[in-house]
């Protein structure tokens, strides 16, 4: 099913609305792999700290958006005991978008509300919108993680959301999990029995079969 929705997502990519509003010359792609060795632990530690180190990023390349890391090892779950297992989980499953507080999220096509949840672990999505769409007789999810509580007003479950009609908003350190404010966006195939939420990184042992039920999610980003 997932190299189905692979192919439809490659398909209609012409049709997919902007979830943000920007063009690609504002886009700086942001390595948070232990290639970059400014990515210390006690960057990561400190909310604060890199929140700022992100916004000198993108000052300092003239751009209003971080970009990354799509089936990217990431150093960065080094932050929160939430990744730590028996195989801690570091690859990452979605597109990650790093930007200002309270920028809007839109909708990239129609669809209902799946299910939402306040996701409120240190290091963990923090306000969470799942969407359910269907392409001609296929169903498949995305998913917004690290919103703003606001964002859940007027919410319900089965309400139908139009095509670039805004969802959501960055959401503070606060409400966002205790991460520098950002969206990740996440394709999902098959969601199973979850609700409100649906892992975002996965042990390195579990790759294949979280890359195959979560294609990549520039597909319908365009970026």
């Amino acid at each position: 099913m997932s190299i189905l929705l692979k192919d439809l997502l490659i398909v209609n990519k012409t049709f997919f609305y902007p979830i943000i509003k920007t063009d690609k010359t504002q886009l700086l792609s942001l390595d948070f792999t232990e290639k970059n060795k400014e990515i210390t632990t006690d960057l990561i530690a400190d909310t604060y700290a890199f929140s700022n180190w992100i916004d000198k990023k993108l000052f300092e390349e003239n751009a209003t958006f971080g970009i990354g890391g799509y089936n990217e090892n990431r150093v960065l779950y080094k932050r929160s005991k939430l990744f730590d297992g028996t195989e801690n989980r570091t690859l990452h499953l979605g597109v990650d978008i790093w930007g200002a507080q309270d920028t809007p999220v839109f909708a990239p096509m129609g669809g209902i509300v799946h299910s939402f949840n306040y996701n409120n672990n240190y290091g963990d999505y923090g306000a969470t919108i799942i969407l359910q769409h269907h392409i001609d007789l296929n169903t498949f999810y995305t998913l917004y993680g690290h919103l703003s509580l606001k964002d859940f007003h007027n919410l319900r479950i089965g309400k139908y959301i139009s095509r670039c009609e805004c969802i959501g908003h960055f959401g503070p350190p606060s409400e966002n999990g205790n991460w520098p404010p950002h969206l990740h966006f996440q394709v999902i195939d098959d969601i199973g029995i979850h609700e409100g939420d649906y892992p975002g990184v996965c042990s390195l042992k579990d790759a294949n079969k979280y890359l195959n039920n979560c294609p990549d999610a520039n597909l319908m980003l365009n970026f």
